[in-house]
């Protein structure tokens, strides 16, 4: 077995750092927002159960993955340069160290501010005889009656545990059995996902919150009468949620049978982790490890609240909302001085670039409801990854079916975690009366594109909306996003082509705006790379500054590093994984890589290339990773108007400037926040564009970038 010393050498040596590794590194930087004093007591709660649910998605996909290598003694070597064996043992020792983290933040740094707060997580023991008593009497009524013993013995099989659900291992023997004659036997109590996980009792001016574990296990003998019970562990299981599509031919019944399949295995795929509470039964763990084949490192241990996920029911609190930091309402983005304006109008008079959160998605969705009801709108086409519940979008193409309009909708049935959603969703459309398509054989759409279809006077109008993200106006709310409105003819034939080319057999010879994988986007970006570095190598004016969630494909980034070699001073603005190593002598000295975590979750792509006094500037859904260049449809559109080119380079010099949200990449992996300098103003990104945009009215003033 190779040294951990031995180990990270190789990870440092590597001119590429792992995927997995630089993931682990934006949950820190998650964490870090659970730290900070200058917010209140349940934003900070809230980022802690970001936390939590991202490592629970990184545990069922990354780790799950992983263990999809080891499991059928397949092997991979990751950019580190370790094989699959070692690097996963190095994986789940970075992952204890930060659930070690997590617990600290929580133990140390939060807890103590409960009291101050009017509220507090407590034990049964702390509450007075009243309410212990109501408490037990919620419990008789309300989880008593929904909680089932799931026995495991020579005479029943293992039963099933969910994902992600709270259980109980209950170790037990008879009292009948003689003292020689030990029998133990292990039985489980799943905790449903419907219950609430804390039971409220108000106290004066405070809320205490009392975990329900609490209460179940003080009448654990309703369910074990007449049997001596051992012991009582707590604990959660992850299981392996990754899985991948047989390519199909088929994409109506046996896709969507398929899929529906696929998502009821990833509920009981392998278990990669159980977090447990400390001393244990050796006698059940001994059990669990057998059966599900897992090792000492997969085992989490913490003294405090098991799934931290539970806090939303915290700082979600009605009680508590006039402490959560509200940002400010959204305003009309550069060009439109009138909600109420008429749309149709508007836009054949110029683009309109929407930068979400800070310029309201009404504006949008208005365009599409109206569209619905409007007479003279022909046709509405769209592309749809995640939709909100409830979704205006589908209840908007749903009306404008009903009012005889022709409505195609490509669904992405395959959108992770929210297939179930999606199949639902796309089987009403469906049924009454849309033109679906379930997505594109063996790729994932990603692309969101939207086209309205208008007859106006003796012509057609296409008024056409591209972005980097979904038609979801709950997101609209917490991600940073962009997207273009426009009439303007030459992006109305390249999306017109594009609809055509994935919902029939058309095969467009080439875009004029567009950008579009899995058919040319990986050898167009590398194409704008290199025509920098030919520039920089002949002296002139070069750059590039690209803001996207995820930095991996190691083609794009060897180009990238080749670029700095020439002379290219690079900026990237990478908000999680980047596997581009910054700031290595001789490889990569003139790139530098940022990454802003803050209020909104930074979502947009925007690649800006130099070439030399005319940038070239894209914005779309794509990220440089291999799955959105081989795996994805994905679409980049460029930015053709000089004043939203103005608009574009305004956001990208306040991104390079934030001092608040933004830390800087170092050449080891790790990052440092960046802070205001003595005398310097503090810029958070997350508050100045509300601003920004509201004084914007009439132009906006070119920056320089480089």
């Amino acid at each position: 077995m190779i040294s951990s010393e031995k180990n990270n050498n190789l990870v440092y040596q590597s001119d590429l750092i792992s995927r997995d590794l630089s993931w682990l590194k934006f949950n820190w930087r998650v964490l870090d927002q659970a730290r900070s004093a200058e917010r209140s007591i349940f934003d900070r709660l809230k980022f802690l159960a970001i936390t939590a649910s991202n490592l629970d998605e990184f545990f069922m996909i990354r780790v799950g993955s992983l263990y999809n290598y080891i499991d059928y003694d397949k092997d991979r070597i990751d950019y580190s340069g370790l094989r699959a064996k070692p690097f996963c043992q190095m994986l789940l020792g970075e992952t204890q160290h930060f659930f070690n983290q997590q617990n600290k933040v929580f133990f140390k740094d939060l807890k103590p501010l409960f009291e101050e707060n009017d509220f507090d997580i407590v034990k049964f023991l702390d509450l007075d005889e009243q309410e212990k008593e109501d408490a037990l009497e919620y419990f008789n009524k309300m989880i008593f009656p929904a909680l089932t013993p799931m026995g495991y013995d020579n005479y029943r099989p293992f039963p099933n545990l969910m994902n992600k659900l709270l259980i109980f291992g209950v170790v037990t023997r008879s009292k009948t059995v003689g003292i020689n004659k030990e029998e133990k036997k292990i039985s489980f109590i799943q905790i449903p996902a419907n219950i609430k996980r804390f039971y409220e009792v108000q106290r004066k001016d405070k809320i205490l919150f009392l975990p329900i574990e609490e209460i179940i296990v003080r009448k654990m003998d309703k369910f074990f009468k007449n049997i001596e019970v051992i012991s009582i562990d707590l604990f959660r299981i992850t299981r392996n949620g990754d899985f991948t599509l047989e390519e199909s031919d088929d994409l109506e019944d046996e896709f969507i049978n398929e899929i529906k399949q696929k998502v009821k295995t990833r509920k009981m795929g392998r278990v990669i982790r159980i977090e447990i509470e400390p001393n244990y039964s050796e006698f059940m763990m001994k059990i669990l490890k057998k059966r599900w084949n897992i090792e000492e490192e997969n085992i989490f241990v913490t003294e405090n609240l098991l799934d931290f996920n539970c806090l939303s029911q915290i700082f979600a609190h009605q009680e508590f909302q006039d402490s959560v930091s509200i940002p400010p309402p959204a305003v009309l983005p550069f060009g439109m001085n009138d909600i109420e304006a008429n749309l149709f109008d508007l836009l054949k008079q110029r683009d309109i670039l929407l930068h979400q959160p800070y310029n309201s998605f009404e504006p949008l969705l208005r365009l599409l409801e109206e569209s619905a009801e409007d007479p003279d709108v022909l046709a509405i086409k769209i592309t749809i990854y995640r939709l909100a519940k409830k979704s205006r979008i589908t209840n908007a193409l749903l009306k404008a079916v009903e009012n005889g309009k022709n409505v195609s909708v490509l669904f992405e049935l395959k959108a992770r975690f929210d297939e179930e959603n999606n199949i639902r969703e796309a089987e009403r459309l469906q049924r009454a009366g849309c033109f679906v398509v379930h997505g594109i054989s063996k790729y994932k759409t990603h692309t969101k594109m939207m086209m309205i279809v208008r007859k106006e006077e003796d012509s057609v109008v296409r008024y056409v909306h591209i972005s980097s993200g979904n038609y979801n106006e709950n997101t609209a709310k917490l991600y940073t996003d962009l997207s273009l409105l426009t009439t303007n003819e030459v992006y109305a034939n390249d999306v017109s082509d594009f609809f055509n080319a994935i919902t029939g057999h058309s095969e467009p010879t080439r875009y004029k705006n567009l950008i579009t994988a899995p058919r040319d986007m990986r050898n167009s970006l590398v194409n704008l790379i290199r025509n920098e570095a030919e520039h920089a190598k002949a002296g002139l004016k070069s750059g590039i500054i690209i803001k996207i969630n995820s930095l991996e494909d190691q083609i794009v980034i060897e180009e990238l590093y080749k670029a700095s070699q020439a002379g290219v001073k690079i900026e990237l603005i990478v908000r999680g994984i980047c596997c581009l190593r910054p700031q290595r002598a001789g490889l990569s000295e003139n790139i530098r890589v940022r990454s802003i975590v803050g209020d909104f979750l930074e979502h947009m792509r925007i690649f800006y290339f130099q070439n030399e006094e005319n940038p070239r500037i894209y914005v779309g859904s794509a990220d440089m990773m291999v799955r959105s260049f081989d795996k994805r449809i994905e679409s980049l559109f460029m930015i053709m108007t000089d004043y939203l080119k103005r608009q574009l380079k305004n956001i990208l010099s306040l991104n390079l400037k934030d001092n608040s949200n933004a830390y800087m990449m170092h050449e080891d992996g790790f990052y440092h926040k960046i802070l205001p300098q003595e005398n310097e103003k503090p810029i958070n990104v997350h508050q100045s564009f509300f601003g920004f945009y509201a004084k914007l009215r009439e132009d906006i003033q070119d920056v320089k970038l480089f």
